[in-house]
């Protein structure tokens, strides 16, 4: 049985209480060495057999998992946040149904949820954003047409932006392409949740200097939006006016 587990946003104790059982259960544990934080291994029993997935290909990982599941091994495949998010499990989990071998998927903190939290923000606000972008900028691998970031950017909508603090000159420039105001407020937010996090406030027309100055280029999410302001409606649902299934509206 192969276990794919989301890790969380990187803090150790994000990880569910499920998650960090089958962790402690685990034979065989295969980790996404370049993003999970290696202090969510000290859990693994000392015969476990850790293998580090930044050195391999899929071929190399499919390849163990077969090994474990022929000797009747438990398996977690461990990966950062929640593996549905550029989690790369979609080609693993074709691979395993090919050979036959079971699997399950135990949901993690997305680190877009870490930078929320980091931020002391509401990506929903009324009157501002119902809805939120998660995307990432278009570099070695493409991204289909229709999913441009300025495509998305006119839709003025909470942006969460991944794998790209690289790339904050570029993303700067397709974001005020796509209509958001160069004073649009954004946020980096470098290695949500671990210890040593770090938030920087700076508008849309300032991130590639701000992620410069922090010596920012890599493993941090970019938020961009008017969430970020100080402009919103109160939520309807405390409003003592506002009638629910719960509570009459007052008079």
């Amino acid at each position: 049985m192969v276990h794919f587990v989301g890790a969380g946003s990187g803090a150790p104790d994000l990880i569910t209480v499920r998650g960090q059982r089958l962790l402690s259960e685990a034979d065989v544990i295969i980790y996404a060495g370049s993003l999970v934080n290696p202090a969510l291994l000290e859990s693994a029993k000392q015969s476990c057999e850790i293998y580090n997935s930044a050195k391999m290909t899929l071929d190399e990982v499919i390849t163990v998992m077969q090994q474990a599941e022929a000797r009747r091994l438990q398996t977690v495949r461990l990966h950062t946040g929640d593996p549905s998010i550029f989690g790369a499990i979609r080609e693993q989990m074709d691979r395993l149904d090919a050979c036959g071998i079971a699997y399950d998927i135990c949901p993690g903190v997305s680190s877009f949820c870490g930078a929320a939290a980091a931020l002391h923000a509401e990506y929903t606000l009324p009157d501002v954003s119902q809805t939120v972008i998660l995307t990432r900028m278009e570099g070695r691998t493409p991204v289909p047409e229709r999913e441009k970031i300025r495509l998305l950017a006119a839709h003025h909508a909470t942006m969460v932006i991944f794998l790209s603090a690289g790339m904050t000159a570029q993303l700067s420039a397709e974001l005020i392409a796509g209509g958001y105001a160069p004073d649009t407020p954004a946020a980096i937010v470098y290695k949500a949740t671990w210890d040593d996090e770090k938030v920087v406030r700076c508008t849309v027309g300032t991130l590639a200097e701000s992620a410069a100055n922090a010596g920012i280029s890599k493993t941090a999410l970019i938020t961009v939006g008017d969430f970020l302001g100080d402009i919103y409606a109160n939520s309807k649902l405390y409003n003592a006016a506002f009638e629910t299934g719960f509570r009459k509206a007052a008079e």
